[in-house]
């Protein structure tokens, strides 16, 4: 049996649109997590809040994800999350990001046991939500995840997803198998794998390493190669012709959307853009080039047209 394919979330690109979309075009995602949700001076961005409202993402499995720093910060996003309907979120201690870790979020948050202890101690109580954890190993400590997961293996977690690099790599280097392995062993939760699954083969090596496996999570391997889920799923590889028609279609969607939203051609083309911008893998390397220096909407959409 296939393992669930979780969409791990990007800001900028994974938007309420953006999942939609693919929930419709392309099979193989079992749950959607939106772009985090973050306090900014006493409230949360209009436009966050309204990525997660289910009027805009039905049909779809949307789980939000909140980034804190503090008690006050969790206190006020579960409101804002339990304010939309949802009985489940998931909590961001991976995202590898400065802005965000060196204040104590995402990454940062590891550190920081005693908030994380905090945060346990809620959840503990409330018994009428689902919780879920996204993590690295640590910071720059690879070794912080031991502490962090005494106190997560005490609290009731729906999942934890791991993504063994630490935050200071960003997406650097290679992911650390030994040390996943390490934390499997130890965590007491369904675990989720998340790091450099690209192709059908990487997710298959991942399966047959960690056979208990509750499930993957990908980002950048599904903005890369949106058929991704769908091609494990059908344990084939999807022929580069209806790869094609499918991220056209897919494309042409956004651009009927974003016409319809945006207030000129040099946003719209900026937008679009971005759907193509981690498929340097999958577009020759002419056409990727092509759209990635287009300059402005004209030439960007006689490069599309060339793919």
């Amino acid at each position: 049996m296939a393992l669930p394919i979780c969409f791990a979330p990007l800001q900028g690109y994974t938007d309420d649109v953006y999942r939609r979309l693919h929930h419709e075009i392309f099979a193989g995602v079992t749950r959607y997590y939106t772009p985090f949700l973050r306090m900014e001076g006493n409230g949360v961005r209009s436009k966050d809040v309204r990525d997660i409202d289910p009027a805009h993402n039905v049909g779809v499995p949307v789980i939000p994800q909140m980034i804190v720093k503090s008690m006050k910060e969790f206190d006020f996003l579960l409101q804002v999350v339990e304010q939309n309907g949802y009985h489940e979120v998931d909590i961001n201690m991976g995202c590898p990001f400065p802005m965000q870790a060196k204040h104590g979020r995402g990454a940062g948050l590891l550190a920081h046991t005693d908030i994380i202890e905090a945060i346990g101690e809620v959840i503990s109580k409330r018994d009428d939500m689902a919780f879920s954890v996204k993590m690295r190993l640590g910071w720059e400590n690879p070794e912080e995840w031991r502490a962090v997961l005494d106190i997560l293996n005490s609290i009731p977690l729906k999942q934890i997803t791991l993504h063994p690099r630490l935050g200071k790599q960003q997406y650097k280097g290679v992911p650390d198998i030994e040390a996943f392995a390490a934390f499997a062993d130890n965590c007491r939760h369904p675990l989720l794998y998340n790091g450099d699954l690209r192709t059908v083969d990487d997710i298959k090596r991942i399966e047959e390493r960690f056979p208990s496996l509750a499930g993957v999570m990908i980002g950048r391997g599904l903005l890369a190669r949106p058929s991704l889920a769908m091609e494990y799923a059908n344990g084939a590889e999807m022929p580069w012709i209806e790869r094609r028609r499918l991220m056209l279609s897919m494309h042409e969607k956004l651009r009927a959307h974003y016409e319809s939203v945006v207030n000129s051609e040099a946003q719209l083309h900026c937008k679009l853009r971005l759907f193509w911008e981690y498929m340097d893998t999958e577009l020759e390397k002419k056409a990727y080039k092509k759209i990635m220096k287009s300059g402005n909407l004209k030439n960007y959409l006689a490069a599309v047209r060339e793919i």
